[in-house]
């Protein structure tokens, strides 16, 4: 996907406004996921060096590997969906449209629940981790 493309211009429709903007968010969310996937695997690296010893507990390290599944599949489904994206300009009614942009929606959704879980997640453990840390 190549956002840096995208022009909005001042001629174009509404549906094709929606459908831009839209793929500039999609394209900021996979983005995003990445990071994340790159956050839990030196939070991973974390649990098994140093603050292991300290944790104690598989637990943590579970839940950490949980995430990246998390992370993983929703990162897999947005990916699909940017190839399923690619026939949009073949719409030729409002009905059509509706269902790409009542799919985003759904997926805005999904993404803006895992990321409010994902951020509840680590800022406990951080709380946790660093209580251990400067115990």
């Amino acid at each position: 996907m190549q956002t840096q493309n995208i022009k909005i211009f001042n001629n174009d429709l509404d549906l094709d406004v929606t459908h831009k903007i839209n793929t500039i968010e999609l394209d900021n969310w996979i983005n995003h996921l990445k990071y994340i996937k790159k956050e839990l695997t030196n939070l991973v690296n974390l649990c098994n060096t140093e603050l292991s010893l300290k944790l104690k507990n598989d637990k943590v390290l579970k839940r950490l590997e949980k995430k990246e599944v998390e992370n993983e599949t929703l990162l897999n489904a947005l990916n699909r969906y940017v190839v399923s994206r690619a026939h949009i300009r073949e719409c030729e009614d409002t009905q059509c449209d509706m269902v790409y942009i009542t799919e985003h929606e759904s997926y805005r959704k999904s993404y803006l629940y895992h990321l409010n879980k994902y951020r509840r997640f680590k800022n406990d453990f951080l709380k946790k981790s660093t209580r251990l840390v400067y115990a």
